[in-house]
């Protein structure tokens, strides 16, 4: 499904690829009919502003946004498990999955990292990718609700990943906005700093380590002289974003 290539880079951290291939994305935005014209509509207006301006202060609000705290963390499992044992056994469950599909990860990338769960979606068929995002539609819901508290335009990117699961959109957020509004919210660098101090765990062999929101390479751009934490991931195995986007043309 062509649509969910396109939310995995509006949903990952901003680069210039995204923008050089902002045209055949907005195409494949608007050729989605999976969604609706106003999800369209609200796509289209993210990846515009994406794309528009400096493109270090995109990457300062996505920090900004994503990279504070777990309320808005990208990582399924950090929803559901936290730092327990569980999640480890979600991730080795979750790789076995991709593996079994044919569908390779690197060696410093989380499973769960929601872009890379897109991605590999998009390499399934319909049924299985709606079937797929039904799974953790909760999830979804419940960041698209805090999305929309913070006035975040990357909501539009769980909504409609929502709809393509056959999701009763108003109702499911509707019934998470009063809970989401009450949420005790931190985000000085004090709270951020206790976040990562509680998660000295390592998965899969790989040692986590401190973040470093301002590496100019960004998320994702691993290099062997300067290992990125694991929460930072490179999904896009097939390429650039214009490779991506030529495959949704």
């Amino acid at each position: 499904m062509q649509i969910l290539k396109v939310i995995s880079l509006l949903l990952d951290y901003p680069d210039e690829c995204l923008r050089e291939a902002h045209a055949e994305l907005a195409e494949a935005i608007d050729a989605a009919r999976e969604i609706s014209p106003q999800l369209r509509t609200a796509l289209r207006s993210l990846l515009d502003e994406l794309s528009e301006g400096e493109l270090m202060d995109a990457q300062e609000r996505y920090t900004d946004l994503f990279d504070k705290g777990r309320a808005l963390s990208l990582l399924l499992f950090e929803h559901v498990h936290g730092e327990s044992r569980d999640r480890g056994q979600a991730m080795v469950d979750l790789m076995a999955q991709y593996e079994a599909a044919g569908f390779a990860i690197g060696v410093r990338e989380l499973p769960d990292y929601i872009p890379l769960y897109l991605e590999y979606l998009a390499t399934r068929e319909a049924l299985e990718a709606r079937e797929g995002l039904a799974d953790v539609a909760h999830l979804l819901a419940l960041l698209a609700a805090r999305l929309e508290e913070r006035g975040s335009p990357h909501a539009a990117c769980f909504r409609a990943l929502l709809q393509i699961a056959g999701e009763p959109l108003q109702e499911t957020l509707a019934s998470l906005r009063e809970q989401v509004a009450a949420e005790e919210r931190d985000d000085s660098l004090e709270a951020l700093d206790r976040v990562w101090e509680e998660e000295q765990v390592n998965f899969l062999q790989a040692e986590q380590q401190d973040r470093c929101p301002s590496m100019p390479s960004g998320p994702g751009k691993a290099r062997e002289e300067s290992p990125v934490p694991l929460h930072w991931t490179d999904f896009k195995h097939d390429g650039q974003a214009a490779a991506l986007a030529q495959e949704v043309r």
